[in-house]
């Protein structure tokens, strides 16, 4: 398994960033390569992703913890993914949101092709990068047009 971290700060309070996370029929705004993302169940989101042309249906748990500053998740297949953003005030008009997420290189590659080693690891951090400041972006917005 291989792990990223990586955070940014965002210019809105943590709750809406929270309420942010936990719009799952927004992910394909923020999240590269997620088309659709609808919840289901009590913890369970579906994601159809589509990554250098292959397309693959994506179940996911996710859950609480932390009293709502931790939002843990998991996929439910054989990517062999998992994470947790994690939400830190840094007063009460800006947030730091980290995110660490474990992955199985070999899976990754398996899925959806493209480059392995550092290649692959350093196309996975572009990509969450880019997500954390898509995430940025649209929260920033939404509580800015509130």
């Amino acid at each position: 398994m291989s792990t990223l971290e990586e955070q940014i700060d965002i210019a809105v309070p943590v709750l809406a960033a929270w309420e942010q996370l936990h719009r799952v029929h927004d992910y394909p705004r923020f999240v590269d390569g997620v088309h659709s993302a609808y919840p289901h169940g009590r913890n369970l989101a579906h994601l159809g992703v589509a990554i250098r042309g292959a397309e693959r249906d994506v179940e996911t748990e996710i859950t609480d913890r932390g009293r709502g500053r931790v939002m843990a998740w998991r996929t439910l297949d054989g990517l062999h993914l998992s994470g947790a953003f994690a939400l830190l005030p840094l007063d009460p008009r800006h947030t730091r949101l980290q995110i660490r997420v474990e992955y199985d290189p070999e899976a990754m590659h398996d899925a959806f092709g493209g480059p392995r080693g550092f290649a692959l690891a350093g196309a996975i951090e572009r990509a969450v990068r880019s997500d954390l400041e898509q995430f940025r972006s649209l929260v920033e917005e939404r509580v800015n047009a509130a």
